[in-house]
């Protein structure tokens, strides 16, 4: 006997299984995807970079300028990195905003295709 699967409407009416189907939301989850992935790779590698290479190697001991040396230019880096990739990211949520009002507008209009 087949079970027949459910529809998950919420009490406003709203078919989030249709919505989920759209070509609009998968857009969506696709661009975030496609930045959010990369981005988190790169924060990764870069964040552990500096324990890993201060702990298994000597090649950031040397002087960079005067007596700092290039683990501590690393270290500061890593604050601008954090602070480049919120502002890249925040600037990036601004046209994930507008993808979701469209997929909101379709839901509406009843075109979720």
């Amino acid at each position: 006997m087949a079970v027949k699967k459910q529809s998950r409407v919420d009490q406003g009416g709203i078919n989030y299984d249709a919505i989920a189907q759209s070509a609009s939301f998968r857009g969506l989850i696709q661009a975030k995807k496609r930045f959010i992935i990369p981005a988190t790779i790169f924060f990764f590698v870069f964040y552990f970079a500096l324990p890993v290479l201060t702990s298994y190697s000597k090649a950031l001991n040397a002087p960079a300028i005067g007596p700092v040396s290039w683990a501590w230019l690393f270290a500061f880096a890593q604050f601008i990195m954090t602070w480049a990739l919120c502002i890249l990211y925040s600037k990036r949520a601004a046209q994930f905003d507008a993808i979701v009002e469209q997929v909101k507008q379709e839901t509406a209009e009843g075109g979720n295709t």
